[in-house]
């Protein structure tokens, strides 16, 4: 999350480590979404997406997910033309009233990089999305300006840009107006355990373990001005694709939590992330069911499997 009240670790060049990452990129931001028109509309008019792919979740999918009840729900693949196999996904559940985002732990926000993000600003305050925070310079890297929005299904979006020279910028450069998710966000109560699961398993690149305020949570979970959160950020193996892990304040008085979900479906907002993999075995000990081959949009005949992350979060894997 590229946000201006971070430190000034956001250069995201100060790795800890140097490995090979056995996740290689991502494959799905899916959302789970009450209305997928909206989604489509939205997501069509104001970003420029166009759908790849329409269908109804196979019982199989579902099963693999631990949402049975998703079998024969529809949904939605969708990207941009300047990253087309970097897909955002829509698929329908059940509206779950008292939804908020940057209240629950699992998958956060998904940030994407822009080629503008004062015209997506601008496009976006005519839009069904709802911005909480407008373009802003890093305090430490003020060419990096970044903003964000909330979309129609309570989703968390960060745009982010590089106004400076972009070739010689650590972020990833935008071929369309709107590109693809560079960062998917992570958040839990257990910071350690969070990003140990991910970065000890999949030997991820790390950076230094850190200390911020971050605005937009302290604003949406009432929390004070003054209140910290430790972040770290990790890198997978193709450049421009992060993990980020937020350390959500709990204990009395505070609200975040676990994420409420119909039973047997995907959580509303940011409801999965899905990562190529290098080895399947690596996930053989936490998947849900074995490993199978899917078709479709995305999977393209490959092998896939699902697990449930240590804060709960859906994390399906794909063959590379």
């Amino acid at each position: 999350m590229l946000v201006s009240d971070h430190d000034g670790d956001d250069a995201m060049s100060d790795w800890t480590t140097t490995s090979d990452p056995r996740l290689t990129r991502f494959r799905f931001a899916t959302i789970g979404a009450s209305d997928l028109r909206a989604i489509e509309d939205q997501y069509g008019e104001w970003l420029g997406y166009r759908v790849r792919e329409r269908g109804e979740v196979s019982a199989g999918l579902a099963a693999s997910w631990a949402a049975p009840a998703m079998a024969g729900r529809p949904y939605i693949v969708m990207s941009t033309d300047g990253a087309p196999d970097d897909y955002v996904r829509a698929v329908q559940i059940t509206a779950v009233p008292g939804y908020k985002p940057l209240t629950t732990f699992g998958w956060a926000a998904f940030e994407i990089i822009v080629d503008d993000v004062h015209a997506v600003d601008e496009r976006l305050r005519q839009s069904g999305f709802q911005i909480i925070a407008g373009p802003t310079p890093l305090q430490f890297m003020p060419s990096i300006i970044a903003m964000q929005a909330v979309g129609p299904a309570g989703e968390c979006l960060y745009f982010t840009m590089e106004s400076g020279d972009r070739a010689a910028s650590i972020l990833p450069q935008p071929r369309s107006f709107v590109d693809r998710p560079f960062i998917f966000v992570i958040a839990g109560s257990d910071f350690d355990t969070l990003r140990l699961w991910y970065c000890d398993r999949f030997d991820l690149k790390r950076r230094p373990l850190r200390q911020s305020k971050i605005r937009i949570i302290q604003e949406a979970q009432g929390l004070g001005p003054d209140t910290i959160m430790d972040m770290t950020t990790a890198g997978l193996r193709e450049a421009g694709y992060l993990l980020e892990f937020d350390a959500y304040p709990t204990g009395p008085g505070r609200i975040a939590g676990p994420r409420p979900c119909t039973p047997g479906e995907l959580p509303p907002g940011c409801a999965m992330a899905s990562f190529g993999v290098s080895d399947m075995d690596l996930v053989a000990d936490v998947a849900i069911m074995p490993a199978m081959v899917r078709e479709g949009t995305g999977y393209n005949g490959r092998r896939t499997a699902t697990a449930i992350g240590p804060t709960g979060e859906r994390v399906e894997f794909i063959e590379d």
